[in-house]
């Protein structure tokens, strides 16, 4: 017997904000609400479903888990999401391969790195 992924769930105090935020990052649509206590994000460059519970505490400290994205112009996008509200947490790599880690509006943080530099990546 194998896992299948179902989906990945961030915890927030506010699932339909953030919900909202990463459908628009993603070209992806809100789907069901549940309302406003379990959100599903789903379509656009997502290859499953992103969700959204809403939690009264969240874990405090660093996310365990985080998204690694890919973009074909790494520098507009990370200009992009950062007008869209994102945080630039670092800029790392080098010449040979190069990512940024930023956090979204509620802190948890992701990476995005050029598609062309990742595509090697297993």
């Amino acid at each position: 017997m194998t896992l299948t992924l179902g989906m990945i769930t961030m915890d927030t105090t506010d699932a339909m904000s953030l919900a909202a935020w990463w459908a628009e990052q993603m070209g992806a649509t809100v789907g069901e609400t549940n309302d406003g206590f379990y959100v599903m994000v789903s379509g656009g460059g997502l290859p499953g479903l992103l969700s959204f519970q809403k939690v009264d505490d969240p874990t405090p400290g660093k996310n365990r888990i985080h998204l690694d994205l890919t973009a074909p112009d790494l520098d507009a996008e990370v200009d992009r999401l950062l007008g869209a509200g994102a945080t630039l947490v670092e800029r790392r790599g080098d010449e040979s391969f190069r990512w940024v880690t930023m956090a979204d509006p509620d802190g948890n943080q992701f990476c995005v790195a050029a598609a062309s530099e990742a595509s090697g990546l297993a």
